[in-house]
Formats: C-alpha cells, structure tokens, sequence
C-alpha cells in the first residue's frame, strides 16, 4: 500500500507540472467544451420559460447551476481515450508499460488525476464568469458540498476504469472504433449528460438504472444542484463505490486475458 501511495503521489506531480506548463492550452480546451453546455442550457432554459417557469422541477436558474457544474464534472471525468490504446500497440508504448513494475491502469489514473488539480483551479474563472452571464441559483449545503468533492473524483475513477476496460478491446483486434462509439452516444443520452437524468422519458431511466453512465456524470451534478434527498446522496455514493468495485475487477479480468493476445505492431 505504501508503494502504490508513493507512486500516485509521484505520478500526480508530475502530470501537475506537465499540465500547469500547457495551462493555455487546457485553457482553450476547456473553453471549448463550453460551447456544448450553453447550447443545452439556452434550449432548455427556453423550454422552460414556455412551460410556465419551470420543467421538471428546473427553472432557468437552475438550468444554469446544473450546466456550469456540468462544466466541471465533464472536464473532471475526461479520461485516457479508448482509441489511444490503438496508437500504444503501433507504435510499442504498450510493450514499454508491460514491463513497469506496477499494473499499468496506474499510471494512466495517476497522471489524470494530477491533470484534475490544475482543472479544477482553470474551472473557477470560467465558473465565476458564466454565472455572472446566467445568473444560476445554487444552494448546495456543506454536506452537499463535501459529498459532491469526494463524487467528481470517484466518477473520474469509475469512468477512468470503465474507458480502461474498453480500450482493452484492441488487444484482439485494432478496428474496435465502431465499438467505441456505441459505448460514448449511450453515455451521452443516459448519463445526464445533454439533460438531468430525472427529465429522461421513463423507460430510458429505468435502462440508465442497470448501467453505470450516471454515476460518472448525472449524479456528482445533482448531488450538489438537487433537487435530491440526504438518502439518496448517500445512497448514490454507495452505488458508485459498488460500480467502481465492479469496474476494477473487470479491468483486471480483462487484462489477464487480454495480455496473452498482445503482439506488437511497428510501422
């Protein structure tokens, strides 16, 4: 246990130093990212208005906590791609981690995670000034707040082990984009990701219930936008816990199957 501390201390520094050197170009890329909330916040805040003030519960200010804390928790959760693990077996990374003294998975989530520090301190400005543009209505209690810190990290963790899982794909073959793809336009229709979860038609609520897609983004939102309950907050952190759980030991099935059919590919 030790050692693992020892190497997620070091790995998070250095993804830290590495990222805080390239801070205006995180910067750029978070202010990209911007451009797809403020779409769904302007629809919806206008659904909203046209429904008498609110839908589901949601007002246009609470559209705009819901989209600005959006924000955060979709640069939090950004993980290593999927298709990136194509790019490791061509040109032999992959080959170099195989023989590191620890699991690569890591590596990858150590790194991220010093990438996470440096997020959250660019996020502030742009949080700060798309509040003065949407004026949000936002409440959380400390408890909420707590709870929320601890859950944007354990959705970055679950989505982190979830992308690892799949990226493993491309141990049997190389062509695993199509794949990829049905794994990312689920997540982006059931995870709360374009509307809150709890604005989902029904039976696409009751298909989000046996998968893990809102755990890494819908929840940590309402955790601290609400509407939602003291039980279910907690409750919520115990399902992620559990998908986490679940994540891992698919990570380490997989990897133990999947390195017996590794070969390396050179150009």
């Amino acid at each position: 246990m030790t050692a693992y501390l020892r190497l997620y201390r070091s790995l998070a520094r250095i993804g830290l130093q590495v990222q805080f050197q390239y801070r205006a170009a995180n910067y750029m890329v978070m202010l990209g990212m911007i451009v797809e909330p403020i779409v769904y916040l302007v629809v919806w805040s206008t659904v909203a208005e046209q429904s008498g003030g609110s839908v589901g519960g949601y007002t246009p200010a609470t559209f705009a906590a819901y989209y600005i804390v959006w924000t955060l928790v979709r640069n939090m959760n950004v993980a290593y791609t999927p298709a990136g693990w194509e790019e490791r077996i061509r040109d032999g990374t992959m080959s170099f981690r195989l023989v590191q003294p620890m699991h690569p998975v890591h590596y990858d989530i150590g790194l991220f995670a010093g990438w996470k520090v440096v997020v959250i301190a660019l996020w502030l400005p742009i949080a700060v000034g798309l509040s003065l543009i949407f004026h949000p209505e936002l409440h959380p209690t400390v408890e909420q707040g707590v709870v929320f810190f601890v859950a944007i990290w354990g959705a970055f963790l679950l989505r982190s082990l979830l992308l690892w899982s799949l990226g493993m794909v491309t141990f049997w073959t190389t062509r695993a984009t199509a794949l990829f793809e049905v794994y990312f336009y689920s997540e982006l229709l059931l995870s709360g990701r374009v509307v809150p979860v709890s604005l989902l038609p029904a039976w696409a609520q009751r298909v989000g219930d046996f998968l893990p897609f809102r755990w890494s983004f819908g929840y940590p939102i309402t955790a601290l936008v609400g509407p939602i309950t003291r039980t279910e907050l907690y409750l919520g952190l115990l399902a992620q816990l559990a998908w986490i759980g679940a994540a891992a030991a698919l990570v380490a099935v997989i990897w133990k199957r999947a390195v017996s059919h590794f070969t390396a590919v050179s150009g």
